[in-house]
């Protein structure tokens, strides 16, 4: 009886001393499980707690700085409940939102904020003929995930001082944006212009996991021949200038646009 005491209470004790070890875990000694996850990212300058910690500077995999990070995780995480406030600030991109998982392996992202230089970011390839340039401005009220997948989303984008750089030279587009909400796995976004640049521009692009279809009307409001000769690159354009893109790819890019948003495209 009295070896099992002691036996019940070195476990409490050993309990005890595991808890109060993960309650205040620095950050730097959960490094081993972290970087794993970060898909060949490492974190440098690691201070406070795993709770509430930042790394000073963040590397990439071929050892470059891209930026630094905060955060903040809920200790409820011990209970799988997990809660987290991300920061990250870089050069050429900036993050901010606050992610929460939810039941049957969903996450839910609110108050996403990012501001990305696309010419530093995207891949040098040729997209909608030529590279894009400017800057993206995204906020993201609520989006919930599945497999990475958007199931419901509420976001807004803006593509400020857009330009497409070719090999004739950059093409300015002016600005555009982009309202994008989903529900059941089925994302609309409508695409229109500032109503004051040199591209007039309306649209709709329509994306599921089975395909994705794009119906939009491009126009130069002005007499650029740079912006001309780019536009009749994409399609040919009908009397008044303006061109009429209809893409589509997968199952899904087979379905017609609902009623409803195919009058919203009429002029």
């Amino acid at each position: 009886m009295n070896y099992l005491r002691k036996s019940l209470a070195g476990l409490g004790v050993l309990i005890l001393v595991t808890g109060l070890l993960a309650w205040f875990l620095p950050a730097r000694w959960a490094l081993p499980w972290i970087e794993p996850q970060l898909h060949g990212l490492r974190l440098q300058q690691v201070q406070g707690q795993l709770w509430d910690g930042r790394a000073g500077q963040i590397l990439n995999a071929q050892g470059n700085p891209v930026g630094q990070i905060q955060w903040q995780l809920s200790r409820r995480a011990l209970l799988g409940q997990v809660q987290l406030q991300l920061d990250f600030q870089g050069p050429h991109l900036t993050f901010s939102g606050a992610m929460q998982r939810l039941p049957d392996n969903q996450v839910q992202w609110r108050g996403v904020s990012v501001h990305a230089d696309l010419a530093s970011l995207l891949p040098r390839v040729a997209l909608l003929q030529g590279q894009p340039l400017g800057e993206l401005q995204l906020a993201v009220d609520q989006a919930v995930l599945q497999g990475g997948w958007p199931l419901q989303l509420n976001a807004r984008a803006q593509w400020l001082h857009a330009a497409m750089r070719t090999r004739s030279g950059d093409v300015a587009l002016g600005n555009l944006q982009w309202q994008a909400q989903a529900q059941g796995g089925v994302i609309e976004v409508q695409l229109h212009d500032d109503g004051d640049g040199p591209l007039q521009a309306e649209g709709q692009l329509q994306l599921s996991p089975l395909g994705w279809r794009l119906d939009a009307k491009l126009r130069a409001r002005q007499t650029d021949p740079a912006l001309r000769h780019w536009l009749a690159g994409l399609g040919q354009p009908d009397a008044d200038g303006r061109v009429h893109i209809q893409r589509s790819g997968g199952l899904g890019g087979s379905l017609p646009m609902p009623v409803a948003n195919q009058d919203k495209q009429r002029p």
